[in-house]
């Protein structure tokens, strides 16, 4: 089988890696991939957006299967163009990606279907969103509407941060803002929780914890993730049986009164108060960097999961896991989640030995005459699974000590809340 994986970042790079095991796969390409994904599969440099163009690339390279990664692809509906043209492809289609693409579908999805989430508000200028603020306690969560990479949130502990979150977002601080929600501030602890669907069956694909902010102590901007760990601290039956009662059926039962399933990765990002779970929010695909430590820890053949989704036969295959604890550290650019400098060299990387249970997934990283530079944000991610936390964060902060790059900085504190 000859798979396509859409996406330049560390969860694509931690796919590729998880295909790269299955005895099914004889080839794997990336559009655009990054410079780890070069060692494992073929990389080509084609617009994501230019959905004809893949189109073309799948019919060249004869590809069985195509696995989108990231959150705007599938917005923009390059499921549903895909499938018009008789390609087999995993993820949601474009009516399903609103539950990532729209928090206020997401949110009148919540109030109609009786599922747990912030009281919220919908407001579409400045004036009618702060007149609203007036009434709200503190604090107070403020979001933009669209897409934002997981940093078009604020969390507002005074009228005037919130003013000014509404005005930044409003004046197209995470692209053109036609409304913003207003939340409530739920005081309780975050936790991933993820299931794969082939729009029948669906199972759940593990948990894990996040970490958003930039600096340790959970200080700073929102970021697109500085580590996790998985599994979440807060997983136990009850709670997952809460979760999937109260959150993921009516969430699919909605989707099928729109005459439309969910197909692939769905991730609920909730907030877990005195073990009730609320939804926060919905991404439409694994997260990253959740992805990097779930995916490791699956004993099972990932391609063989993934043809049974696109072939509605999940029901056929029988999910086993790695009962391990898996950590994952990003390492990013100086200046991040603001501006920072690309294209610097990062030294000594294929110096450093991996054990099996051992991982450097590559993100913004690109290839130049056999040299590794920086080439985004997020850079690489280290993972470690074993079955110890510490033992983990303490043999990745190691591995991060060999490598020779004076642009990066990470958090020493991923997984403080089962380790420290």
């Amino acid at each position: 089988m000859k798979v396509l994986i859409i996406g330049s970042g560390g969860r694509e790079h931690a796919l590729c890696h998880a295909l790269k095991k299955s005895s099914i796969i004889k080839e794997i390409f990336c559009i655009p991939g990054n410079a780890g994904t070069d060692s494992i599969a073929k990389n080509f440099e084609i617009d994501m957006k230019n959905f004809q163009k893949i189109k073309e690339f799948v019919n060249q390279y004869k590809i069985n299967l195509v696995i989108i990664g990231p959150e705007q692809p599938l917005v923009d509906g390059i499921v549903d163009y895909l499938n018009e043209n008789n390609i087999k492809v995993f993820g949601p289609n474009k009516i399903a990606s609103q539950l990532e693409g729209s928090k206020t579908f997401t949110k009148e999805l919540c109030k109609k279907y009786n599922i747990p989430t912030a009281k919220f508000g919908i407001f579409e200028d400045i004036k009618s969103a702060n007149k609203f603020l007036e009434k709200c306690n503190l604090p107070i969560v403020i979001k933009a509407d669209g897409l934002a990479s997981g940093k078009g949130v604020y969390i507002c502990n005074n009228k005037n941060d919130a003013i000014e979150a509404i005005q930044e977002i409003f004046n197209g601080k995470f692209g053109i803002a036609k409304k913003i929600l207003i939340e409530e501030f739920l005081d309780g602890e975050e936790m991933s929780f993820f299931i794969i669907s082939d729009g029948e069956t669906y199972y759940p694909f593990g948990t894990a914890q996040d970490h958003k902010r930039v600096y340790e102590g959970d200080k700073g901007k929102n970021t697109g993730g500085m580590g996790a760990y998985s599994p979440s601290r807060l997983e136990n039956g009850n709670l997952n049986k809460k979760i999937i009662d109260k959150i993921i059926n009516p969430t699919l039962k909605g989707l099928k009164d729109l005459n439309t399933k969910f197909e692939g990765f769905l991730y609920a990002g909730l907030m877990i108060v005195k073990n009730e779970p609320f939804l926060i929010e919905y991404n439409v695909r694994m997260g990253d960097p959740e992805c990097q430590t779930i995916i490791p820890k699956l004993k099972t053949d990932f391609a063989e999961v993934v043809n049974a989704c696109v072939n509605k036969n999940l029901k056929s295959i029988n999910l086993e896991w790695h009962k391990d604890k898996s950590l994952c550290v990003v390492l990013c650019s100086k200046g991040y989640p603001d501006k920072y400098e690309k294209s610097i060299e990062i030294k000594n990387l294929e110096k450093i030995e991996l054990n099996k249970n051992e991982f450097i997934f590559h993100a913004g990283t690109k290839k130049i005459n056999q040299k590794i530079y920086s080439n985004g944000g997020r850079v690489l991610n280290f993972v470690i699974r074993s079955k110890n936390f510490k033992e983990n964060r303490d043999k990745i902060i190691n591995l991060i000590n060999q490598i020779n790059w004076i642009n990066g900085f990470y958090r020493k504190d991923i997984g403080y809340k089962v380790i420290d």
